[in-house]
């Protein structure tokens, strides 16, 4: 059995690997880790585990959780594991980090989004981008897996074969994006009251938002060339999912047969990505609870743009479900494992 510990676990994105890693046939969870319940029963955090998990929680010390663990998952704030790793942790375990500390390959542009100094730069060049449809043979050889952030996901997988293909403008693209409100953190937030979010829906994070310079960098690596575009996320009153839709300009010539056909070729063999059929829109409801993300594309030949769109669970596909097919894939455990989850409806 693979032992597995946590540090966050009672945030949204640590409940959940909670959730998947109890239905894992070869994992076992030893280590509950969070600094503000420690010595408290973690069901008494959350009450879906009761009579489930009787563990209390511990700290942070991943010092000491290195030397019991064989894969640490840090579902902490920006900055906490740059502050704390270092070479005899990773000798000890795998770590995989749903911070953005090692995402974005240069610390400075990290720096400049983040407003935070970065406490590790060493470790950035050998972390791997836990991106697992795009990197899994980088993937399954590393130390330290980067898991990329929500929005990074959907946006990337969604654009991604068009970018690699060159079949889009990349200088025109635009990125829409809608989230629920678990994407903000179990943090208490005024913006993020009920009475603040429900029956509402805004934009934020306008031409600021710190997962934009982690889509271009995903993008540039895609497209062989630099890419600077728009991103606005927006919250809507719902719980879970995240919806994209994303603009550009087509390359002459291009057909919608084409540019099915490159996402039929890209995803073709992916379990987890769904390329819909024609003429049918992502809708988060049918990814919910779930590590799917549904994508598809349309030409639309009046004003040769391309509309690309994905949508998928932000706290599975876009948290601690890839991080479990992260750590699937580091200790050859077939991808899928503990991750079979049949999306919830209603």
């Amino acid at each position: 059995m693979i032992k597995a510990g946590i540090i966050g676990a009672t945030g949204y994105a640590g409940q959940e690997l909670v959730r998947l890693l109890l239905q894992h046939r070869e994992a076992e969870i030893v280590w509950y880790g969070s600094r503000s319940y420690v010595e408290q029963t973690f069901s008494s955090v959350f009450g879906n585990v009761f009579q489930i998990v009787e563990d209390v929680c511990k700290s942070d010390d991943l010092q000491e959780l290195s030397r019991e663990a064989d894969v640490i998952f840090t579902a902490t704030p920006q900055g906490y594991l740059a502050g704390v790793l270092d070479e005899d942790i990773l000798n000890n375990c795998r770590v995989i980090d749903l911070s953005a500390d090692y995402r974005i390959k240069d610390v400075s542009v990290y720096e400049e989004w983040y407003k935070i100094k970065h406490k590790s730069p060493e470790l950035i060049k050998e972390a791997v981008y836990g991106l697992c449809e795009i990197n899994r043979e980088q993937i399954k050889k590393a130390r330290l897996i980067a898991n990329p952030g929500c929005y990074p996901t959907c946006s990337t997988l969604a654009v991604y074969p068009l970018a690699k293909a060159g079949l889009i403008d990349m200088d025109t693209l635009i990125i829409d994006a809608k989230s629920g409100t678990s994407g903000a953190g179990r943090g208490a937030k005024v913006a993020n009251l009920y009475c603040e979010v429900n029956e509402n829906i805004k934009a934020y994070g306008v031409t600021t938002h710190r997962h934009t310079p982690e889509i271009e960098e995903q993008l540039s690596y895609a497209s062989g060339k630099k890419v600077t575009l728009n991103f606005t996320p927006h919250l809507i009153p719902m719980n879970r999912g995240i919806l994209i839709t994303a603009y550009a300009k087509a390359k002459p010539g291009v057909t919608g047969e084409e540019l099915r056909r490159v996402y039929q070729e890209a995803y073709g063999e992916e379990y987890f990505v769904r390329v819909l059929e024609e003429g049918v829109c992502p809708e988060t409801k049918w990814v919910e609870g779930s590590n799917f993300v549904d994508v598809n594309v349309m030409l639309d030949e009046r004003t040769g743009r391309v509309i690309m769109m994905g949508a998928m669970d932000n706290i599975t596909k876009g948290a601690a479900g890839q991080a479990v097919q992260n750590m699937n894939l580091l200790f050859g455990i077939e991808e899928a494992e503990g991750l079979r989850l049949v999306p919830m409806v209603p």
